[in-house]
């Protein structure tokens, strides 16, 4: 691939991302951005070398996961790279900000499409922190007043019930069982969540897939994966970015729980009683988030395109 570099003004930079700029490898770093989609414009590319000087890529793209680029140039403060989900990107750095564009390509990275601004900012490094020094405040009930503490995130199938205590998901099937369609995510009124302990119990049939993003930027995988060895997108995996280090996930249908620590861009996972992620530092959003400023609160939401779920008993404790 040819270098397809874009010298571009900066632009502006979102409020709480500072950091100290490398002026000799000025690329290099990681990197949050706003992509030119009317939604999940959430984006996040993180630049490094490898042992022999070679650029590299981890970027997110609005959904899935983030992932390893290919034809990745730096050059100077210009970079382009090619990301596997078919996207083109180019664009320069100027301090701590981020001026890029991003087109449609094929295989062998030529534009299919119109080139699309985007702009970006620098996160700060993550700081040593450990969330076992939470201090935690009282305990919020997220479900203490059913679907009155919650709305719909777009149009479409409403499949969201409230009964018993239980907030069920149900996509819209015929009259013979097979899908037709997703439903909507659900998100909560309040969106004044920074960090904080929360718990639930979760649901799932065979084969379901639903998540809960944490200040509507991190999801925490609900999925139906027991007896598979433990990947990235597994239950109750940081989608993506972290991976488990055990298995813990118990068979469909029946209740699991799950605690999370989100505290100072760390996180810890239990998986029914299991830790399975600890005191991990937290790199960056995950595919469908609301946006990706990591550093400013947030509301939680569900996953409820995909499939069918239940969840209760969420219940979460702000950290002071």
């Amino acid at each position: 691939m040819k270098r397809m570099l874009l010298a571009m003004g900066a632009g502006a930079m979102l409020a709480g991302c500072v950091c100290c700029n490398n002026t000799t490898d000025p690329v290099i770093g990681n990197w949050g951005a706003k992509l030119p989609y009317d939604d999940m414009s959430a984006g996040s590319l993180i630049f490094s070398r490898g042992e022999n000087g070679e650029p590299k890529a981890f970027v997110l793209w609005r959904w899935g996961s983030p992932e390893w680029c290919s034809d990745v140039v730096i050059d100077g403060n210009a970079f382009s790279l090619r990301h596997p989900y078919g996207q083109l990107f180019r664009g320069t750095v100027s301090g701590d900000k981020m001026s890029g564009s991003v087109a449609p390509c094929d295989k062998t990275g030529k534009p299919t499409g119109e080139f699309l601004p985007f702009e970006g900012w620098r996160n700060p490094a993550i700081e040593p922190a450990n969330t076992a020094d939470a201090k935690l405040g009282a305990p919020i009930d997220l479900l203490k007043d059913g679907l009155d503490g919650w709305k719909a995130m777009g149009e479409g199938h409403f499949g969201w019930t409230f009964e018993g205590g239980v907030l069920s998901n149900r996509i819209k099937r015929d009259a013979n069982g097979k899908r037709i369609s997703g439903g909507v995510n659900l998100m909560t009124k309040r969106a004044d969540f920074f960090d904080f302990a929360l718990s639930y119990d979760v649901r799932v049939p065979k084969n379901s897939n639903s998540g809960v993003y944490l200040r509507g930027r991190y999801e925490i995988q609900t999925l139906d994966s027991y007896g598979k060895p433990v990947d990235r997108h597994h239950m109750a995996a940081f989608y993506g970015r972290i991976t488990p280090k055990v298995a813990a996930e118990k068979k469909p249908g029946e209740w699991q729980h799950v605690d999370v620590t989100l505290y100072k861009r760390h996180v810890t996972v239990a998986l029914n009683g299991v830790t399975i992620i600890d005191n991990a530092p937290v790199e960056g959003v995950t595919g469908g988030a609301i946006d990706a400023n990591e550093f400013v609160p947030g509301p939680m939401y569900i996953q409820g395109d995909h499939s069918d779920a239940d969840y209760r008993n969420m219940i979460l404790r702000p950290a002071l």
